[in-house]
Order: structure tokens, then C-alpha cells, then sequence
């Protein structure tokens, strides 16, 4: 987690301010219902001053293996459609992170989802759930 935090606050946040109706926040929802991730949230971290990116997008995996190929559907599909790549990534066996400046998407397995409980860390966030 510690490593995580680190690599969050060594990068500026964009100027450019983003929405939910952004491709890249689209692209990525749809890269992960692809490869069947379950409980999608994301949070709107716009109107609190110290967040570092304007949304995270949570999600959850049965296994290491789904967290990998949600993690390579995302990274794929940003590239051919958005012309992005990830700033940062951070891959873990339950745990993986994709830092696309403006949007953080967090994969998980369960329980670590519930031990870091990230959504209660930015309880002040607006929250959105995504079917």
C-alpha cells in the first residue's frame, strides 16, 4: 500500500478535468465488464483538494489471473481506442493499479477490496455504482 501512496503523489495531477462521460472513463468500464469484473464502482474525486486524479475505478477479481487480464484488456483497449498509456502501473498478485493520470483504476481480488476498503478512505467522494 505504502509503494502505491508513493507512486500516486510523485505525479502532478492534469489540469484537464474529466467526466464520466469521458471515453477514457467509458473505455475502461468497458474493458473491464469484458473480462467479467464484478462490483464496478467509481469515485468522483473532483471537489476534494487532495485527491490525485479526478476518479478511482474500483473492481473486483475471482483470481490473480482475472486481475491479469482485466489489467491487459484495459491497457489494450486504452491504447487502440484513446492513444493512452498507463503513467503508472503497479501489479500485484491481489491487488493491481493502472494510473492513467486522471483516472486510477484499482483491481482487486475480494478480500482485499474489503481489508483496504478504499471506498471508506474517500468516503467524501461521490460514489457511483456500474452494471
Amino acid at each position: 500500500m505504502e509503494k502505491i501512496i508513493t507512486a500516486l503523489q510523485g505525479r502532478k495531477k492534469s489540469v484537464t478535468r474529466l467526466t464520466r462521460n469521458s471515453k477514457l472513463f467509458k473505455t475502461i468500464l468497458n474493458a473491464i465488464t469484458e473480462k467479467k469484473g464484478e462490483n464496478i464502482v467509481s469515485l468522483d474525486l473532483r471537489k476534494i483538494d487532495e485527491a490525485v486524479s479526478d476518479f478511482f475505478i474500483l473492481c473486483e477479481a475471482g483470481s490473480h489471473i482475472q486481475i491479469k487480464a482485466i489489467t491487459d484488456n484495459i491497457e489494450e483497449k486504452i491504447r487502440m481506442e484513446c492513444n493512452e498509456r498507463p503513467y503508472h502501473i503497479e501489479n500485484g498478485h491481489y491487488w493491481t493499479l493502472l494510473d492513467y493520470v486522471n483516472i486510477v483504476v484499482h483491481i482487486f481480488q475480494h478480500e482485499q477490496r474489503k481489508f483496504y476498503n478504499l471506498e471508506s478512505l474517500w468516503a467524501d467522494a461521490e460514489r457511483m455504482e456500474h452494471k
